[in-house]
């Protein structure tokens, strides 16, 4: 199981021998489900190449603080802000001297300062230099300012001589990295959510669709990243922002969430369908805008209906099935339609809304729902949408957890 899932680490690589273990690391944090930038000093690029570093972790390598390129993307300050932690591997005696002074003088310090995410260092150099008092102090220093230090290790050297100073091996420092984050409780689970509405065409400029927001969706699918789960989610048209650190993909009609829910479906844990689809589409859309004079007698016009596809129903019917959770919309018989739902559609969960409340339905910021699985209920009282998702996230990860 992954365990730095939807972590962003920032990579701190300094002028020592061991600079060239940066390589690995990176790709060793990335297999735990890191996303990793990487910073160089210039002392850095004379034992590995920026080039080697952007190849492996995708993204650009920054090794200048006056950067013109740097500061159109993304600043320090903003490098900072985007960091989970920053790591620094190797880090020298002479980095952490200038960390404990405070220095700005190039991006690698300037970042440490401003940075208000943890900050881990792993020492790498000579046996000799490590055990100077210098360097001891600068150590104690560091660790009474919150910095965590991982290693050194012992052993052989690169100058041949042997003790302590040489960096951790790159598996117990990926370790001691992910010991950092408290452990979300769908760390390394891949989650897939519909959210919003649905619309069908009637013509090119009218169409079928719902009051949904996708207020929940997206509040569950944020949820769910920070519970440390992988998450893809099929939107149908919103006004929101797609959720950080979110796969999104962006569909229309039913039938278009249908296709993409089948495309992605096959490699996820758990599926929560909580778009409002639309039931039916009209059986043919008008190439061009029905005009009202069209109508007959200019006073009505007739729409033909067809049944849409049951993307819930699919998904829960598939082989291999996700843990599949449903939500039930409905203005009256809650319970019993939801409950109705639930075995019907071979679902594990389901959450019942009560969307003709004007207090807690579509387009609200709060909601009341009760949960259901096929032995219990659970009523949740009013709350933001947000605070909601996390304890359905919760209930969700309990019961996988029990099913395992």
């Amino acid at each position: 199981m992954q365990t730095l899932t939807n972590k962003r680490v920032l990579l701190g690589v300094t002028g020592g021998i061991a600079a060239y273990k940066s390589a690995e690391l990176v790709r060793r944090l990335q297999d735990q489900g890191a996303d990793v930038r990487v910073v160089m000093t210039r002392a850095a690029a004379e034992f590995i190449t920026p080039l080697t570093l952007q190849a492996l972790s995708q993204n650009p390598v920054h090794t200048e603080l006056l950067d013109s390129e740097t500061e159109s993307a993304m600043g320090h300050i903003e490098l900072a802000r985007w960091a989970d932690l920053v790591l620094v591997a190797p880090a020298t005696a002479d980095f952490m001297a200038r960390l404990v002074a405070g220095r700005g003088d190039d991006l690698l310090t300037t970042l440490c300062l401003a940075a208000e995410c943890p900050l881990a260092v792993a020492p790498a150099m000579n046996q000799a230099m490590w055990a100077n008092p210098s360097t001891q102090q600068n150590c104690t220093s560091l660790a009474d300012r919150g910095i965590h230090l991982f290693g050194p290790g012992a052993g052989l050297q690169a100058c041949g001589e042997t003790g302590l100073g040489r960096m951790l091996d790159i598996e117990e420092i990926v370790i001691q990295t992910a010991g950092l984050f408290t452990s979300g409780v769908l760390a390394g689970r891949r989650v897939l959510i519909t959210a919003g509405p649905t619309r069908e065409a009637i013509d090119p400029v009218r169409f079928i669709t719902n009051h949904s927001s996708g207020k929940q969706g997206y509040a569950l699918a944020t949820a769910a990243i920070e519970a440390g789960a992988s998450v893809t989610i099929v939107s149908g048209p919103t006004h929101l922002d797609p959720p950080d650190r979110a796969n999104c993909v962006f569909v229309t009609s039913t039938n278009e969430m249908h296709n993409a829910v089948q495309e992605a479906v096959l490699d996820v844990d758990i599926f929560i369908g909580v778009a409002a689809v639309a039931d039916y589409r009209p059986v043919s859309v008008s190439e061009q805008k029905i005009k009202k004079s069209a109508a007959p007698s200019n006073k009505g016009i007739t729409l033909e209906l067809v049944e849409n596809p049951d993307i819930i129903a699919t998904v829960a019917n598939s082989e291999p099935k996700p843990f599949t959770i449903g939500f039930a919309a409905e203005t009256e018989n809650i319970m019993e339609y939801a409950r109705q739902k639930l075995v019907a559609k071979n679902l594990d969960m389901i959450i019942a809304n009560d969307v003709g409340d004007d207090d807690i339905g579509f387009n609200s910021d709060q909601n009341r729902t009760t949960i259901l699985w096929p032995d219990r209920t659970e009523a949740l009282p009013m709350m933001s949408k947000s605070a909601l998702a996390s304890r359905i996230i919760e209930l969700i990860a309990e019961t996988v957890e029990k099913d395992d």
